[in-house]
């Protein structure tokens, strides 16, 4: 017989990790803990393991675990949004050395690296890490880390997480992985040699916009160990109700990610040749340079694509405006399909192109998005 403790369907795992039956009242669904402190014995030691909720929560060591359990970690760490999780990561590699991250990643992420880092004493070198000849010459200087985000936001690039892996731990370099675009359900950096994996779980493992949330799960201990302390001494702690809404909608993940995924192929697949588009950004169609790098380590391509529009920003704002079942929108990974014009929103300097839309797809009809995708275009 299968137990909920031997279980390594990501199915059953994400149903049960992070949502314990309460000993107490045998509440199926897991309360609300509120409380922001807990009691001491009178020899002063905690009795139920929980002393600040600013250090440790019940939702959220329950939530922790189901992560950790979900992405094959030894250890989670829950932050108040993605960025904090992404910055602790950074932090804890400055005291340590150089970090080599990619130049083709989420402009909030890029901002932290480009401007905050520095302050910290660090040395970032940003390098194109879909090519390992790039990062091999860039790992002959040592570092602390190497940062990589795939697919990456916005522009959908596909980097080979086990030849980074090897590179990287070659050279004693941790290797981080942001892994929202992909999942869990989709992608297990660790089991690929990476060390760390980061979260912005405000997005899919939310996936209802109605949280602000992040993690890093890993099995370097040490790091593991300084990215806690830093969440405790800088305050970056999720909310109790935060956490307990995360245990809420982990259970559907598997279910939601893979029919967005599925969806967006189609999007994806349609669009392909479009009159009106110059291209589609999608590693599951088989003229992305990525393609066969993603086939190999994802089990599904991702709820996320792009289109460039013909013409110029102007022509892709048209679109975004013309569209009736996307909901034009900052964010992405919830139930609702977004649509974006990203270089408007990530502002001078930026790489991606003003004629790209970014789209985030959700659990509507794959029909009836498509449909109101050529209805859009179809003016340009």
């Amino acid at each position: 017989m299968t137990r909920k403790s031997d279980s390594t369907s990501i199915d059953t795992v994400a149903v049960h990790a992070a949502r314990p039956v309460d000993p107490g009242t045998g509440a199926v669904t897991p309360a609300i803990t509120l409380s922001t402190t807990f009691v001491r014995d009178a020899d002063g030691s905690y009795p139920h393991g929980f002393n600040y909720t600013r250090d440790d929560n019940p939702n959220r060591a329950a939530l922790e675990h189901g992560l950790a359990r979900l992405e094959g970690a030894d250890a989670a760490v829950m932050f108040a949004s993605g960025s904090a999780a992404t910055l602790a990561v950074f932090q804890t590699a400055a005291a340590q050395g150089d970090i080599i991250a990619t130049d083709a990643a989420y402009h909030g992420t890029l901002r932290q690296l480009r401007e905050l880092v520095p302050q910290l004493g660090a040395r970032v070198r940003f390098v194109d890490t879909t090519s390992l000849d790039a990062v091999r010459a860039a790992l002959s200087e040592p570092a602390a880390l190497l940062f990589v985000e795939t697919p990456s936001n916005p522009l959908l690039d596909i980097s080979d997480i086990a030849a980074l892996a090897g590179l990287a731990a070659a050279r004693g370099t941790v290797l981080a992985c942001d892994n929202t675009f992909a999942t869990p359900v989709l992608q297990s950096p660790l089991e690929l040699g990476a060390d760390l994996v980061i979260h912005s779980g405000t997005k899919y493992l939310g996936g209802h916009s109605d949280l602000l949330s992040g993690a890093v799960a890993g099995r370097a201990s040490t790091w593991m160990e300084q990215i806690r302390m830093l969440r405790s001494a800088t305050g970056a702690a999720p909310s109790p109700f935060d956490c307990w809404l995360l245990q809420r909608s982990l259970p559907t993940l598997p279910l939601r990610v893979r029919k967005q995924s599925a969806t967006a192929l189609q999007i994806a697949t349609r669009l392909t040749d479009h009159p009106a588009l110059e291209t589609v950004l999608y590693p599951g169609l088989p003229g992305h340079r990525g393609h066969a790098i993603a086939r190999a380590q994802m089990r599904g391509f991702g709820g996320m694509l792009s289109i460039q529009v013909r013409g110029d920003a102007a022509a892709a704002m048209g679109v975004a405006a013309r569209v009736e079942l996307f909901t034009r929108a900052t964010s992405l990974g919830g139930v609702e399909s977004l649509i974006e014009h990203r270089a408007s929103i990530e502002g001078p300097g930026t790489k991606t192109p003003q004629n790209l839309l970014r789209l985030s797809v959700g659990l509507e009809d794959a029909a009836e998005l498509i449909d109101d995708l050529e209805a859009a275009l179809s003016a340009v």
